[in-house]
């Protein structure tokens, strides 16, 4: 049964939606499956960004997303003495399989896309890398190995997840947004970017940034300080250079131990010199 953007939203966002006495079961299993459809070709996604350049969570979409794993049943998928193929999961959301036409890259060796991912032409997924239902990864992306995308995080084109680079997922509240990575932006080998974090476009986070709600990030070019509020999340400028820092408690007992706490640190912002160092990413594509 083929459904409109318009009535999946209303029927989605229905109260009663699950009340058989008003839609049955059958016709709740179809409109579901019409969702992953459409999440897997990127026609719907966990978040958009307005004309203002700000992004947010699209509530109808993830109470979709919800609405598998209550309809979901664990069942075993892939035959028992398939090792790494073999998974013990809601039904719901099985194994996203790919044909040649879809053009994405995905290397043996133990990885695995959730159904109700989306992957565009291009992505390149390197063994083992795991991406979560809801994510949304743009053209020509690479997921790096041991790299993971959770639950609704939003990957822009052209985008480099190092190594063990982990990206936050998000379901609940509803409208809570997910992370957000935008075009050309480059995430080196084990960082962390979680709750709704940001990253404009072209910028690069070094190796071992962590960026979380609750993380200052001292911009020593711009002279300021970037912290989340209370209406917004933590968003690093575009083309802001980041790399592990750390600043020294100032008073009390922390003070006369030497300690230190982390903090990433903005050292400048994208040029010629660090367009280069990232070039050869396009080799591996």
């Amino acid at each position: 049964m083929a459904f409109t953007l318009a009535e999946l939203e209303s029927r989605l966002s229905a109260p009663d939606l699950l009340d058989s006495n008003v839609t049955p079961a059958h016709d709740v299993q179809q409109l579901f499956e019409a969702f992953l459809v459409k999440l897997e070709h990127g026609e719907v996604r966990a978040a958009q960004r307005d004309a203002s350049g700000h992004w947010h969570a699209v509530p109808w979409v993830k109470r979709g997303i919800l609405l598998g794993f209550r309809l979901g049943r664990v069942v075993a998928m892939g035959a028992e003495n398939a090792g790494l193929n073999h998974f013990l999961d809601k039904h719901t959301y099985p194994v996203r399989e790919f044909r040649l036409e879809h053009g994405v890259r995905l290397v043996p060796g133990g990885s695995a896309v959730r159904r109700g991912a989306y992957l565009a032409p291009g992505v390149v997924c390197m063994p083992p890398m795991y991406i979560n239902v809801g994510a949304f990864v743009g053209a020509g992306t690479m997921v790096d190995s041991h790299a993971l995308v959770g639950s609704c995080a939003q990957i822009g084109a052209r985008v480099h997840l190092s190594a063990a680079a982990q990206i936050g997922g998000v379901l609940e509240p509803i409208n809570a947004s997910p992370v957000i990575i935008e075009d050309d932006v480059v995430v080196g080998g084990n960082c962390g970017v979680y709750e709704g974090t940001v990253v404009r476009e072209r910028a690069v986070l070094g190796a071992g940034v962590i960026l979380t709600r609750g993380t200052p990030v001292y911009d020593l070019v711009r002279e300021t300080v970037h912290r989340a509020t209370a209406d917004a999340p933590l968003e690093i400028p575009a083309g802001a250079v980041v790399v592990p820092g750390a600043r020294r408690v100032g008073s009390g007992w922390g003070a006369e131990q030497g300690i230190a706490l982390q903090t990433p640190v903005i050292v400048k912002y994208r040029d010629e010199k660090t367009d280069a160092a990232t070039a050869l990413e396009a080799w591996l594509r």
